[in-house]
């Protein structure tokens, strides 16, 4: 949108926007805006609470909604201050397939066009590059991870799914974290799992603490840092973040 609009995210910096949750106040200037974005794919699940007007609400992945993907489990379990949780009936982290990012960027630009039709232009001429350079993205990804075709690879955490999809993975996701260290049962049920999935690899939301990595390795196992961009990175963007990931794939799935 350039100088043609101003963007509110007013979820904290350090969190998952996942498990928001807004005040008062927040719900209020949702209330105020010309357009409510939604990722859609029950991801903002503060949404279904509170009263915000329909006419403004754009669910940016509904046009793609019999592609999402069911979760087979729905187990509880904590990440730090946000607190027990569950991740849902569908797996929410749509833009890890850089086409359905794309659909979501065509979702925004006309919603934009709506509500500022005199700058349909800009608009359009910036979605066009936006859009070339996400397939790029993809493209690139589908370099990377075809190296590492028919090899299984381990993901720590259920937030992968279209990632694992898009490119035809084999994937095996866990309910890990990077600062806890599983116990001893989590272990033996881990060492039983590479016996059918030998992975050479774990792929991270955040690097894993050194003790973690350490055991890993015992057993030939790589980390892999994979950050799936649910906040704002502290510098850069959602480009930046994925050349960074792409840059560390392509630098170890070989």
């Amino acid at each position: 949108g350039g100088p043609h609009i101003r963007v509110t995210f007013p979820a904290v910096a350090d969190g998952d926007p996942a498990f928001w949750e807004p005040t008062v106040e927040d719900v209020a200037a949702f209330q105020q805006a010309d357009l409510i974005l939604l990722n859609g794919a029950s991801y903002a699940k503060w949404v279904q609470r509170v009263s915000l007007p329909e006419s403004r609400l754009v669910d940016t992945s509904i046009a793609f909604a019999d592609r999402y993907i069911p979760l087979q489990a729905r187990a509880s379990h904590s990440h730090g201050a946000a607190g027990e949780h569950q991740h849902g009936e569908v797996a929410f982290t749509t833009w890890l397939d850089p086409q359905q990012a794309i659909r979501q960027a065509a979702a925004i630009r006309d919603a934009l066009v709506r509500v500022r039709p005199e700058a349909e232009a800009v608009f359009q001429r910036r979605f066009a590059s936006l859009q070339q350079d996400l397939q790029a993205l993809d493209q690139q990804f589908a370099a990377a991870f075809d190296a590492y075709e028919g090899q299984p690879l381990l993901f720590s955490h259920p937030v992968y799914q279209y990632l694992i999809r898009r490119y035809a993975i084999m994937g095996h996701e866990l309910h890990w974290e990077p600062d806890s260290m599983p116990g001893a049962e989590e272990w033996r049920t881990f060492d039983k799992l590479l016996d059918e999935f030998p992975a050479g690899w774990m792929l991270w939301e955040g690097a894993p603490e050194s003790d973690i990595a350490a055991a890993l390795d015992q057993r030939g196992i790589g980390t892999l840092v994979f950050e799936p961009g649910a906040n704002r990175p502290t510098d850069g963007d959602y480009l930046s973040l994925m050349r960074e990931n792409l840059v560390r794939l392509s630098g170890q799935l070989r």
